[in-house]
């Protein structure tokens, strides 16, 4: 962490600690209060919706289970905070458990549908359950005794404090582990993270069951701070508010939790006030002006970019002085002005900041690579077992009435680069897409060195010892080039969730050992000096040999290249075909697709030549070359 954002962070935190010495008024330490408890399931949150880009409609119900949970706890057996605060935690992060592992089976709106049937069962439940919630009636939580003496407000709010500077220093380590990296990893492309053995569904789950652990440590807190609970609390208004939070306060960032957090509270509560809206409405009125005239004198945006927001939140300031009543377009504005920041702060409030700072500065800030360690990047392939690394059998691939494949037998010896070449549309990518598992075969039999792995997933597939790479990059984009290799070393990470958290001998290790194993890797690639850069930013052939870099990572047996020299220049393909040689003589098997015959017929050892799904020619380069049915099938007949 950079020592001005560590400054920052200590700073802010001792501006929280002395906010009720220097403000002793209740009411607005309350308010901080919740700031804070929100922001705790705020954390939590951005990890489903910032990291793994999932949508859930469930965290109201999740928080309302925290909370019951807290409350029943002391109820029914006068249990201390420090049982029910640690219960509330499992309890809520085995609801969200349940939830998960059906729900996480769909994306999209049916992800959201389900999260959003949980919440509203959950409230009902509350409702219902009048023998154990008391129902309607709510629940009475007072504020928790130490020692037998109840704790004051002051007191109270210093222990929310500490607890939410702990929850953000947990997440910090979490999404900065490999963890984080998987989850960032799945939402970028999916099938990207299966072929790199993060398995999607697995690491779905694991997310949000993380996330509700946050959801019930904030609805335990929030039950001893207003000290009544009822089910009308845990409605989807708040899911909603809890939603546009992230997105307002800018995702993948702790401060833009919080200050989403101090927006959902503190914003309703300014629009009570006219007074007080008028200043609100003016001061935003003048930021966006003075923001849009810096942002068209620096030639950072166009006048017709920023005519709406400007006039907009003029116009919002002139509405605000003509107003003589605010009670009855209360709802009105606040929906205005959440619909304002949703459209035009895309990344959020943080993320506009950030981006306009580097706009500013003219470059992007970047930490500096680690240094590169100067051992061997590839672990050397196994050399033991038969001559025939692959052999697949009879393979059937059939899309309704289409055979992708019709019956292909393929066989790849140990040690060589195998070409597989044919027209496009000749099946040689769903080829690739079959050995590594995204298709399950319609029919035939697949052996990688002793074991049939038709039908097995992607990530077992991966990590049993077969790499690839895409015809269409499948970078992650957010990450670093260095980030997207560690995501190839997951394998290697044995630490555990409480040995993340806790930053343990055996979490710092591996981070450190993989850190140096992936700067290896982009050494041997020539991109070591690009470690610190996001890969949508790299050049396209930097992108190739970072997914390269990446396969390699997962120490394969066998590595399937797909048209990795699709879009080079001339030099980036004699660099690349530099780089697969010495993959080779590291004793790893390739398999290749490519349209530069030249390229083909230099490296490869054996060639396997497609047409219309089926196999109509294999042998030595030469030998193809030659072959009437091959140059019929990139010629045509006629021609040939």
């Amino acid at each position: 962490m950079k020592p001005i954002n560590l400054l920052a962070i200590v700073l802010g935190f001792a501006a929280i600690a002395i906010f009720p010495i220097i403000v002793p008024n209740p009411y607005y330490i309350h308010l901080v209060e919740t700031i804070m408890i929100y922001a705790i399931l705020l954390f939590g949150l951005d990890i489903v919706v910032g990291y793994t880009g999932q949508v859930s409609l469930g965290h109201a119900g999740l928080f309302g289970v925290g909370a019951y949970t807290a409350g029943v706890l002391f109820l029914h057996f006068h249990a201390p905070i420090y049982v029910t605060v640690p219960v509330a935690i499992l309890v809520t992060a085995a609801f969200g458990a349940i939830l998960a592992l059906p729900a996480l089976r769909v994306t999209g709106p049916y992800l959201a549908m389900v999260t959003l049937a949980f919440g509203t069962i959950i409230q009902i439940l509350i409702n219902e359950m009048d023998w154990l919630t008391q129902g309607p009636m709510g629940l009475r939580v007072p504020k928790p005794h130490l020692e037998g003496v109840a704790m004051s407000d002051e007191h109270y709010y210093w222990l929310v404090a500490v607890l939410m500077a702990v929850a953000m220093l947990v997440v910090h380590r979490i999404l900065k582990s490999h963890l984080g990296r998987a989850f960032e990893a799945l939402r970028d492309s999916p099938v990207a993270s299966d072929c790199m053995g993060v398995s999607v569904y697995k690491y779905k789950v694991f997310a949000f069951v993380i996330s509700a652990g946050f959801a019930g440590l904030s609805g335990s807190l929030y039950s001893y701070s207003e000290q009544y609970i009822s089910p009308n609390t845990y409605n989807f208004e708040l899911t909603i508010l809890f939603l546009l939070a992230i997105i307002m306060g800018g995702r993948k960032t702790r401060l833009g939790a919080v200050l989403g957090a101090a927006i959902i509270v503190m914003l309703p509560k300014l629009l009570d006030d006219i007074a007080t809206f008028r200043l609100v409405a003016l001061a935003l009125a003048a930021i966006v002006a003075v923001g849009a005239i810096v942002a068209v004198s620096r030639k950072i945006a166009h006048p017709k970019q920023l005519a709406i927001p400007v006039l907009g939140t003029i116009g919002l300031a002139v509405f605000a002085y003509s107003l003589k009543n605010i009670t009855d377009w209360r709802l009105t504005i606040f929906g205005l002005m959440i619909l304002l920041v949703v459209y035009y702060l895309q990344d959020g409030i943080v993320g506009f900041v950030k981006k306009c700072r580097d706009l500013l500065r003219g470059e992007r800030s970047m930490a500096p690579a680690p240094a590169v360690d100067g051992r061997d990047a590839i672990s050397a392939a196994a050399q033991g077992g038969p001559d025939q690394i692959l052999l697949a059998k009879d393979l059937l691939m059939q899309f309704g009435g289409v055979k992708a494949l019709n019956q292909v037998d393929l066989t790849v010896k140990r040690g060589t680069i195998h070409g597989l070449i044919g027209p496009n549309g000749s099946g040689k990518s769903t080829m690739m897409n079959v050995l590594t598992g995204i298709y399950v075969p319609t029919a035939g039999s697949i052996k990688f060195v002793e074991e049939m792995i038709q039908g097995k997933s992607s990530a077992h597939i991966a990590l049993g010892g077969i790499a690839r790479t895409f015809q269409n990059v499948q970078l992650f984009g957010e990450m670093t080039a260095l980030e997207n290799v560690l995501v190839g070393l997951h394998h290697t990470f044995n630490s555990t969730l409480p040995e993340v958290a806790l930053r343990l001998p055996r979490a710092k290790r591996e981070e450190q050992e993989a850190t140096a194993r992936a700067m290896n890797l982009l050494n041997f690639v020539g991109l070591a000096d690009l470690a610190m850069e996001e890969a949508r930013n790299l050049p396209y052939g930097k992108q190739r040999l970072l997914e390269i870099a990446r396969a390699l990572a997962l120490d394969p047996r066998l590595l399937l290249l797909d048209e990795p020299a699709a879009g080079l220049t001339a030099p980036d393909i004699k660099e690349l075909v530099a780089i697969i040689n010495k993959v080779r003589d590291h004793g790893i098997t390739l398999i290749l697709i490519e349209h530069h015959m030249d390229m083909v017929m230099a490296i490869c050892d054996t060639v396997t030549v497609l047409d219309f799904g089926q196999k109509i020619a294999e042998g030595t380069p030469a030998e193809v070359q030659a072959d009437e049915k091959v140059v019929e099938a990139y010629l045509g007949g006629e021609a040939a």
